[in-house]
């Protein structure tokens, strides 16, 4: 995975059951669970404003964390579900698992298009459509790939990019087992229009048989 791992700080809880998690979330916490592993799970609290702003930043799910909690080792963690109030949408507790560095998880990873520039079908006002913008792959914990990278050089209107296209990391696959377009280069709005145009003055060209003259 490029780059460094975040650290996630959270703090032991106190208690199990309705009634400590009701006191957690009065002290502005949200109440987790940390669990697999050899180790039992592990009660945490995690500052309410700390999981709400990540989660606002966005893959959070997918994200892999270095949770980092008072009286116990660093672990590696992913986020494996966010229970939310039904009526306000805010959390109200999260899940975390404990994942060794030769876990296998599924994860959706982004794509980046690149060299758009060296295009000719963009060159021509082709338009990229963007089929999968996430890619979910079987990943290793330990090696989790930040993005997959498309090079858009040489491609012209028509064309795909389908998932053989892409290099994906060593050790990772696509969970779909069939060759799936990620995206597509289309002709610009105004070609088709006049596409479109020129069928019908054609059409209206072609006489009618039987028609009087």
């Amino acid at each position: 995975m490029a780059g460094e791992i975040p650290d996630f700080h959270a703090e032991v809880r106190t208690g199990t059951g309705k009634g400590a998690a009701r006191q957690a979330r009065r002290a502005g916490m949200v109440p987790g669970i940390v669990f697999g592993g050899d180790t039992d799970p592990l009660p945490i609290n995690v500052p309410f404003n700390v999981l709400l702003k990540a989660l606002k930043a966005g893959r959070f799910k997918s994200t892999l964390l270095n949770l980092k909690v008072e009286g116990h080792d660093d672990v590696r963690v992913i986020c494996r579900d966010v229970q939310r109030h039904v009526v306000k949408d805010l959390p109200t507790h999260v899940d975390f698992m404990r994942l060794r560095r030769t876990t296998k998880i599924n994860l959706f990873i982004p794509v980046e298009f690149i060299n758009e520039d060296q295009a000719p079908g963009i060159k021509r006002g082709g338009v990229l459509n963007a089929v999968r913008p996430e890619v979910e792959l079987i990943v290793t914990a330990g090696d989790i790939p930040e993005k997959l990278t498309v090079d858009m050089t040489g491609l012209d209107v028509g064309d795909t990019i389908n998932i053989s296209d892409i290099t994906l990391p060593a050790g990772s696959k696509a969970t779909i087992d069939r060759d799936f377009v990620v995206a597509n280069l289309s002709a610009p709005s105004g070609l088709k229009s006049s596409d479109n145009e020129g069928g019908d003055a054609d059409a209206a060209d072609v006489p009618v048989v039987g028609a009087e003259e």
